[in-house]
């Protein structure tokens, strides 16, 4: 059977109902929209797509123009970091097979947007040498055109400057992971920066596990924002029960959990398997998944 690849792009609007309905419009007319999640306070919205290479390529085309007309980052507020109004467009292998047909898929669509919208856009991931959107993004557009002016960068497709109001494109190809969030009920943000200090990789925590704390002001809690990159070698509830060990231990409570986007089989077999004791469980012994296969 084959299966559809996946797309995730990622906007910066999160509040404006009006931009969100166009990007969704725009792109679930030319590929199958699965999932919309939106954040006022990190003023981000994540779309989940699937469809082919070829669905997928017109659909973050399509979306991509939308937020070069309607979303201006030099009017922009929100928690998140973003380069671009159109911030992050990852192709998704679901299946390690489509690994190579995702990647070639993201360089279509990498090219399609530098020339048919005409934003710088910059390649990550499985197709940038493994560098991280993190690696674009360190100082904000500001600080990209600096280092596109001193030759430290280039965009691989559009122009070498970015768009006044658009930013730049960072496109890649990965596998699934998971963006979960955990809030806590303080205004202390610099209580959730020294949480996910402890619990990414960088700072000695979970493998693979990059981490973020923010500030909710519409909520008046904080958040430790998390990318799980492999959800099968560390299991969620794990990464949640640390967070929870380190708050209690600043004296603060979780007020809770957020899954950004939709949540990767594996990540649901690893988190079962830990729980019930069932160390040989896996992605293949999920009912759902097996039929979908037969």
């Amino acid at each position: 059977m084959r299966f559809p690849l996946e797309a995730v792009p990622n906007f910066s609007e999160g509040r404006d109902r009006a931009t969100l309905d166009e990007l969704a419009a725009a792109m679930a007319g030319r590929a199958r929209l699965l999932d919309v999640h939106a954040d006022v306070d990190h003023n981000r919205s994540v779309f989940t797509l699937a469809g082919e290479a070829g669905e997928l390529v017109e659909a973050l085309v399509a979306g991509v123009a939308v937020a070069r007309e309607r979303i201006d980052l030099r009017r922009h507020e929100g928690v998140h970091p973003r380069v671009g109004a159109a911030d992050v467009v990852p192709i998704v292998a679901a299946w390690p097979e489509q690994l190579e047909e995702a990647r070639r898929c993201a360089l279509l669509v990498a090219e399609a947007i530098g020339v048919r919208v005409g934003v710088p856009v910059f390649l990550y991931a499985e197709v940038g040498g493994g560098r991280g959107p993190a690696f674009f993004r360190r100082g904000g557009p500001a600080e990209l055109q600096r280092r596109i002016d001193a030759g430290e960068v280039a965009p691989e497709f559009g122009p070498a400057r970015l768009d006044p109001a658009a930013g730049a494109v960072l496109v890649g190809a990965r596998r699934p992971l998971v963006a979960f969030n955990v809030n806590l009920r303080t205004p202390d943000v610099e209580l959730a920066r020294s949480i996910a200090a402890v619990v990414r990789e960088a700072g000695g925590g979970f493998p693979g596990v990059r981490a973020l704390g923010f500030a909710l002001p519409s909520r008046g809690l904080v958040q430790v924002s998390m990318n799980v990159e492999d959800p099968e070698r560390v299991a969620l509830h794990e990464v949640v029960a640390r967070v929870g060990q380190e708050a209690a231990e600043r004296g603060v409570e979780v007020a809770g959990s957020e899954l950004v986007g939709l949540l990767p089989a594996s990540a649901v077999a690893a988190a079962a398997r830990a729980g019930l004791g069932l160390g040989d469980l896996d992605a293949s012994r999920l009912l759902e998944l097996r039929l979908l296969s037969a």
